[in-house]
């Protein structure tokens, strides 16, 4: 079993091949390694503001969590949203994705986060299937709508 651990800053570089995997599996446009290596510094940086997690094996990436705290008064307080779970496809299966998931969700125990919640593409049913295994359910009634702002 791969070794999980908490990433540091100093994971950035292992973490971003996984990260344009993982954006070009899910048709996430507009991967852009200095941009994005440069906001996972600062999400690594930053604990109050979530953090993530990497699978090593022999010293290798293998896989990866990323997840964002949220204050929500709905849920009466800091609530956790994983951002990016992947797992390169020779590992998939052999439970590091679930390692990396109970690590996550032990970290957001202690820091206090009274729910979790995440998003899946349309079309991920082997994701979604993976979550359910693991108490996760749809939110009925609910849908996710959002809108880009301008970074100008």
């Amino acid at each position: 079993m791969p070794e999980i651990r908490r990433a540091t800053t100093a994971d950035v570089p292992a973490l971003l091949p996984l990260v344009e995997d993982y954006w070009s599996l899910e048709r996430i446009p507009g991967f852009d390694p200095q941009r994005v290596a440069a906001q996972l510094a600062r999400l690594l940086s930053e604990s109050d503001r979530g953090g993530g997690w990497i699978a090593l094996a022999d010293d290798t990436a293998v896989g990866y969590l990323l997840a964002v705290y949220v204050f929500s008064l709905e849920h009466l307080g800091l609530t956790a949203e994983i951002d990016e779970l992947f797992v390169v496809p020779p590992h998939r299966g052999s439970k590091v994705g679930r390692a990396l998931l109970m690590a996550a969700e032990s970290e957001f125990v202690r820091a206090g986060c009274t729910n979790v919640s995440l998003q899946l593409s349309r079309g991920n049913d082997s994701a979604r299937a993976f979550y359910h295994r693991h108490g996760y359910a749809e939110r009925s009634g609910f849908e996710l709508l959002e809108k880009a702002l301008d970074d100008g």
